[in-house]
């Protein structure tokens, strides 16, 4: 039976059968629908990538205010686009282990305080020019710089000073960090000519493809670098990214043939598009949730006592199972989870608690005037029907909480970030020290809930010299209870990334790190 299973899979790899037409005959000889998926798999991954073609992909996330400045990118198409473009020193891969990028070697002294990156050589920008260890350590500078705004700023605060000797770059941090090379990883830190000072928003960089044409909100091409320095990577010709923030829209576009592969697949379709013929639902649990966020520096969120009555008011559970579909966990109001190294798995859960939520809100003094919750469909997949489960288990407790929909459009630029509550959702990110000190630290120009906790930035900063696993997870144990019980994050569920691949895509393989391969499908898989 083997020689017929590989014959039937050299006739998929050389294009002479579908996919689907092999799983038919596979189980037919007795394989599983499973088994032979994963035959199949192995097989294409043995032919090695084909090369040349438009891969088209459908991305929900993306508006008419997006750029190509690294430091902005805040949403799935500015990701995909920065993914095209350009490279970090540095990333995590899918296993969770930190792989050599624009670094081809990294150490670090005994108490990992300082740390040096031998730069990568023959590594050119997209206009000819090499790529040198002095833009690496300008680019570190612009996103240190807080008017840059950048994403990243939280990150690189650690950084005291920066050096260059030969073809080397030595980062001298201001306390030991053992986590510094995921840190470097973010993926707001593409590597720029000259740090990007001279263009920011210019698409420059020294990744597999080059920007050919920018028109946000509706479509991004690109276009094979010649030059790229990594031949497992640029598979296909040209690239386009093209933005369709309607759920419906993206998996009709996906069902017709327009595009090859989706992100943001709703729950309660994925089953459906499993069955549809040449289509594959890729679902990977991780480290992704889904969140309804508060200012706690606006009122009436300013209000502990209120922030605690609207965390009790939201059942969980009844989320998960009627948003998720099975596809995600129960959140419990902080944005780690058990995917997460040194996780502090007594910190007790958080259940719906209508009474608990009345004393609370009683406790809070509220005036009984609406709490208004903006949300929108591009929120994450399903925000509109949280919200609305929200407000029917928030009036159980008494809480007039009132729902606002905002367009898509301008979401991520007018909502998120600059109105006191809101829907949102966050990809979260490989450890701890990450995560918290993107979002949690005060001074984090991506702290979206204004949390200002000195005790809270006193243990990060303690946490990030400690390198006793067992000291470290219990401060990280305390941060979490901390950000719990007082600060503005409401985090109902963990969900899994969903996409859908047409079986014309080669080459997909699930990344816990975020949807579409941790944006690196379209760069990484190619036309079978």
């Amino acid at each position: 039976m083997n020689d017929q299973i590989n014959y039937l899979a050299s006739r998929v790899t050389s294009g002479k059968m579908t996919r689907r037409e092999f799983v038919g005959k596979a189980t037919a000889l007795g394989l599983t629908a499973a088994v032979a998926n994963s035959v199949l798999g192995q097989a294409v991954l043995a032919a090695g990538p084909k090369k040349g073609g438009l891969m088209k992909i459908g991305v929900g996330g993306g508006e008419s205010s997006n750029s190509l400045d690294p430091a902005l990118t805040a949403s799935s198409v500015p990701l995909c686009n920065l993914r095209h473009f350009g490279d970090t020193l540095l990333e995590v891969g899918a296993d969770g282990g930190i792989q050599n990028r624009l670094a081809e070697k990294v150490t670090s002294s005994a108490n990992a305080q300082s740390w040096t990156f031998d730069i990568r050589k023959g590594v050119e920008f997209h206009d000819g020019k090499p790529m040198t260890a002095e833009d690496v350590v300008a680019t570190l500078e612009r996103h240190l710089d807080e008017k840059s705004t950048s994403g990243a700023l939280g990150i690189v605060k650690g950084i005291e000073k920066m050096s260059i000797s030969n073809n080397q770059v030595t980062i001298d941090l201001k306390t030991p960090n053992a986590d510094f090379p995921y840190l470097i990883s973010d993926y707001h830190l593409v590597i720029q000519p000259n740090g990007g000072r001279d263009n920011p928003a210019a698409g420059m960089g020294t990744g597999p493809y080059m920007v050919e044409f920018d028109e946000p909100g509706v479509r991004h091409g690109f276009k094979k670098n010649p030059n790229y320095w990594d031949d497992t990577r640029g598979h296909v010709d040209q690239s386009e990214v093209i933005v369709i923030n309607d759920a419906t829209a993206r998996t009709a576009a996906l069902q017709s043939g327009q595009v090859m592969m989706i992100n943001r697949v709703d729950p309660k379709v994925a089953s459906l598009m499993g069955r549809a013929p040449g289509l594959q639902v890729r679902n990977v649990s991780g480290r992704g949730h889904y969140v309804f966020i508060m200012h706690v520096d606006t009122e009436p969120f300013a209000n502990n006592d209120l922030r605690m009555a609207l965390k009790y008011a939201i059942n969980r559970q009844e989320m998960v199972d009627k948003i998720l579909r099975g596809y995600g966990g129960i959140g419990n109001d902080m944005p780690i989870n058990a995917a997460y190294p040194l996780f502090d798995e007594t910190i007790e859960q958080r259940e719906y608690d209508p009474e608990k939520a009345a004393e609370y809100y009683k406790k809070s003094g509220h005036d009984g005037s609406p709490i208004i919750l903006r949300t929108a469909d591009g929120a994450f997949p399903g925000a509109v029907d949280a919200a609305a489960l929200f407000q029917q288990s928030a009036q159980a407790a008494g809480i007039p909480l009132e729902i606002k929909r905002e367009p898509n459009d301008g979401y991520w630029s007018e909502v998120w970030n600059k109105q006191p509550f809101c829907a949102s959702y966050w990809g979260g990110r490989p450890v701890q020290d990450q995560m918290y000190s993107t979002a949690y630290l005060s001074t984090a120009d991506w702290n979206d809930t204004r949390f200002n906790n000195p005790e809270f930035d006193k243990m990060l900063m303690e946490a990030k010299a400690e390198l006793d696993d067992t000291k470290r997870k219990a401060l990280y144990g305390q941060m979490g209870r901390t950000l719990r019980d007082e600060g503005g994050l409401i985090c109902p569920m963990f969900n899994d990334f969903i996409d859908v691949v047409s079986d014309k895509v080669a080459g997909y393989k699930e990344d816990p790190n975020g949807e579409l391969m941790n944006a690196f499908a379209s760069t990484d898989c190619w036309i079978a």
